[in-house]
């Protein structure tokens, strides 16, 4: 008699009734924006709490909770962080297309070409390829860059509005301190911008070192993040 297989407990039930399918489809997507959310609400509401504190001590009038929104210095707090995300997930979708690490799970074969090094054009007659795919030419392209050029732009983005925030926020501090208030250019270039940036940089920097490097021994069973539980130390790449 076969023993009884074991089912699999990262699968959430099959019951249409107990999970939607589209939940059941999207679900990584939704909790991840609802965290995102939750996280922002709650930012937004300590924040202006932190801000007023600060206004009484200083004597100033307290704001409202729609102008600490438009504050720079919840601008500058928000895309101050956003842009070291997308610096880093950006550098490392390009990173990984160029470099190993041996053992990583969250690097490509050693040796050997990858699935996703194959040339798109071999498939330009396939019908299930995606559109850009099927085109070909200048729009092929840009789409097989596309990911990490959106990223890119989005830190590009977020850069901006970090050094427009931040520089509101500095004028601020300066005009209640009888200082001189710059602009955004002159901002950029102070020791006070890239310590905002660096000190983020290298966190998410130095989180990326740490999960290619602990992938190679250790294992989380069920997540595409990690090799197979049973899998060799040197084996590289996901399971």
């Amino acid at each position: 008699m076969a023993a009884p297989r074991e089912r699999d407990r990262s699968v959430w039930p099959r019951g249409e009734g107990r999970w939607p399918k589209f939940l059941r489809k999207n679900g990584l997507s939704v909790a991840a924006l609802l965290l995102f959310l939750g996280s922002f609400i709650g930012q937004a509401l300590t924040g202006f709490h932190v801000a007023n504190e600060q206004a009484r001590v200083h004597h100033d009038i307290p704001a409202t909770f729609g102008q600490y929104l438009a504050s720079g210095d919840f601008m500058e707090a928000v895309f101050e962080n956003w842009e070291s995300e997308f610096l880093q997930i950006a550098l490392f979708v390009v990173l990984t297309k160029f470099l190993r690490q041996r053992g990583s799970s969250e690097s490509k074969a050693t040796d050997g070409p990858s699935d996703v090094d194959e040339d798109p054009n071999e498939k330009r007659g396939d019908p299930n390829a995606p559109w850009p795919v099927r085109r070909g030419g200048i729009v092929l392209a840009l789409y097989q860059r596309s990911l990490s050029l959106a990223l890119l732009f989005l830190f590009a983005l977020s850069f901006a509005l970090h050094a427009v925030g931040g520089a509101s926020k500095y004028n601020e501090e300066q005009l209640r301190h009888g200082g001189e208030v710059v602009t955004t250019f002159v901002y950029v270039g102070t020791a006070q911008f890239w310590f905002e940036s660096f000190q983020n940089w290298q966190s998410e920097f130095f989180s990326i070192a740490c999960l290619v490097l602990l992938s190679i021994v250790l294992r989380e069973r069920g997540s595409p993040q990690s090799k197979p539980v049973a899998a060799p130390h040197s084996t590289t790449g996901g399971g």
